[in-house]
């Protein structure tokens, strides 16, 4: 639950972050497909992840309550949407992947 949840929100920060880098309101919601509707006319290659926001919509609210309760399966496609969207969110907002540490 928690990683489906915390997946969501990733998501949401970075639609938002698009939305601010404009100069544009980042309303307060968790509807990721309406936060989308607003970014794709600044950046239309997020429209091809429009099937992945809905499926992390869902756990916005729902796993933080008793008798949801999200599988592992959820949880790894939550997770591969998430890595997708948040690699072409950070080529589009200029954010340089972080080098690797080294490991002595």
């Amino acid at each position: 639950d928690a990683v489906c949840f915390h997946c969501q929100q990733c998501v949401e920060k970075y639609l938002k972050a698009h939305l601010v880098e404009a100069n544009l309101n980042a309303p307060k919601t968790h509807d990721l497909d309406r936060l989308l509707g607003l970014v794709v006319p600044i950046h239309g290659s997020l429209r091809t992840f429009r099937r992945g926001l809905l499926f992390l919509s869902a756990f916005a609210v729902e796993t933080r309550y008793p008798g949801f309760d999200a599988s592992k399966r959820q949880a790894a496609a939550a997770l591969r949407w998430t890595e997708q969207i948040r690699r072409e969110s950070q080529t589009l907002l200029g954010i340089k992947p972080p080098r690797p540490r080294n490991r002595t």
